[in-house]
């Protein structure tokens, strides 16, 4: 099924065709599920294959049909994009939502754009990626005990999905998590969005989440407890690696490897 009929929802599983690129072929490949996860690659293979969003679909058909004039060589993705990760990660990192140029045009969460050049030369930086470069699907980057992903899976218009496309895309971060659930102990979440969406997707795969809601701030630290003894969650807030922050210093280098380090620390050894 192409992107243009793609009409599934998060109950509604689909496999996405392989298109062919600069970077290879772009069906989602096992490394995106962490192989070792049969579920997890199945449920990133039904994430790429939705098209619940009519606004979300037509803009990313668009960007991958029109393109930037750097990447006019590039095949674009145009689709949700899924995780990114191995399925026994004990620390998540979740976004806000996948570039235009990047995520969009590379098919693989934060790889292709200057958010990702931030996020994973940090990651590197703190032992948790084999390189600080994030290109391609195909570029050999590997993430250790961590895995990446978005509350939104497909790129909106001006980088703001609407409430409703939020809403609707958060049953894909709630099965997400129930997967990872067995192991994960740790959770970045980047930006006040992410925040937002990420705390009842917390309340919704299992762990407690307090009343009222935590704020979000950068550096916070949440405890979630989980339904059964020795699962519970560390919740870090942490500044978004976008450009904006990025380049006005509101989240340094270092402020950002603090909070992976601490994230990190909290997960436990792998």
């Amino acid at each position: 099924m192409d992107a243009s009929d793609a009409s599934h929802t998060p109950d509604s599983p689909g496999t996405p065709r392989a298109r062919s690129g600069r970077s290879g072929r772009f069906a989602v490949p096992v490394e995106a599920g962490g192989g070792s996860g049969p579920a997890l690659v199945e449920l990133d293979r039904r994430v790429a294959g939705c098209g619940a969003c009519p606004r979300l679909v037509a803009w990313r058909e668009e960007v991958a049909r029109d393109k930037r004039a750097a990447f006019a060589d590039w095949t674009y993705w145009g689709r949700p994009v899924p995780g990114f990760g191995p399925a026994d990660a004990r620390l998540l990192i979740v976004g806000l939502a996948p570039a235009a140029h990047g995520g969009n045009r590379t098919g693989r969460m934060f790889t292709g754009d200057r958010s990702g050049d931030v996020l994973y030369q940090a990651l590197y930086d703190v032992g948790l990626a084999s390189q600080p470069t994030a290109v391609s699907v195909d570029d050999g980057l590997e993430l250790y005990g961590v895995r990446v992903t978005s509350p939104v899976h497909c790129a909106p218009p001006a980088n703001r999905p609407t409430p409703g496309e939020r809403d609707a895309c958060r049953p894909w971060l709630v099965q997400e998590l129930r997967l990872l659930r067995p192991t994960l102990r740790a959770v970045v979440v980047l930006g006040a969005f992410g925040w937002q969406a990420a705390l009842p997707a917390f309340a919704a795969a299992g762990w407690v989440v307090p009343r009222p809601r935590p704020g979000f701030a950068h550096g916070t630290r949440v405890r979630l407890d989980g339904p059964q003894d020795g699962d519970g969650l560390d919740v870090f807030g942490c500044f978004h690696v976008s450009q904006r922050n990025t380049f006005t210093g509101r989240l340094t280098p270092e402020m950002l490897c603090d909070v992976l380090r601490k994230a990190a620390g909290a997960a436990g050894p792998e």
